[in-house]
């Protein structure tokens, strides 16, 4: 299930006087990129929004809600449209998403800054809340119906991270990102960037001889036919079965997976 991560090929050895000089040189880079993230972060604050229907449906633990109420009576709110492959075991729903939600656990932090946090998932919410349950997540999950996905989803698609906000009983759209903007709900991305082989994706710009393993195409976030998450659940003893004619509790199933 591991990969062999061994290799030769190492940084050049200096003394701590000269490795400190060129580490001062890069922090000056790294203020710099502090600096424009404050100032892009500023601007996303200053743009307009656009009103959404609050009363449009989803699906929680106890039913029918709206909008509006996954709001949980906090003024702001960040929802996560996870993908979902209807009737398809554990080991082939989205490993992107798989990634992005398994950081996602404490909300504490957000709910004292007005903030909630929700998963809008993209299947039925008795099958996806089954994988919610399998994975450990916490977080509030919600499924969209299929007659309010374009309501929401608005001509882009699932795998976006949106903000709102509310003013009474009218909600408000006021960002969303997606790709490569996701990447700020996983810290571990952001730990490897710190590491000297980084990512390990073939995309990376890396010494010649540095380890890269990883595509770009979901397979960076796949280990042995899995999203690479699942594997420490199945390990203790979590069951996937998420109700559906196909499960794949069975490891030589998940294996010969491409």
């Amino acid at each position: 299930m591991n990969q062999n991560y061994k290799t030769s090929v190492l940084p050049t050895v200096v003394d701590r006087t000269t490795w400190q000089a060129k580490l001062d040189e890069l922090r000056i880079r790294e203020k710099a990129h502090t600096r424009e993230g404050d100032a892009i972060a500023a601007a996303r604050r200053r743009l307009p929004m656009v009103e959404v229907d609050s009363t449009i449906p989803l699906i929680g633990p106890d039913g029918p809600v709206t909008l509006l109420e996954t709001f949980e009576g906090r003024h702001q709110l960040v929802a996560y449209y996870h993908m979902w492959h209807t009737g398809r075991p554990a080991a082939e729903q989205c490993e992107g998403c798989t990634f992005s939600t398994t950081h996602i656990n404490e909300l504490s932090y957000l709910n004292s800054r007005d903030v909630s946090y929700a998963t809008f998932c993209q299947g039925p919410y008795e099958e996806s809340s089954r994988y919610r349950d399998f994975m450990g997540w916490t977080v509030p999950w919600y499924s969209v119906p299929q007659d309010a996905v374009d309501r929401l989803i608005a001509d882009r698609h699932f795998g976006i991270l949106v903000s709102y906000l509310r003013d009474g009983d009218k909600v408000y759209e006021t960002y969303w990102t997606t790709g490569r903007g996701n990447e700020l709900m996983a810290p571990s991305y952001g730990l490897l960037d710190l590491t000297v082989y980084g990512r390990q994706e073939f995309w990376e710009d890396s010494p010649e001889g540095w380890p890269q393993h990883w595509g770009s195409k979901g397979g960076q976030f796949r280990l042995d036919g899995r999203p690479t998450a699942q594997w420490s659940r199945l390990e203790a003893g979590h069951s996937d079965d998420l109700g559906t004619r196909a499960t794949a509790t069975d490891r030589h199933y998940c294996q010969d997976k491409p």
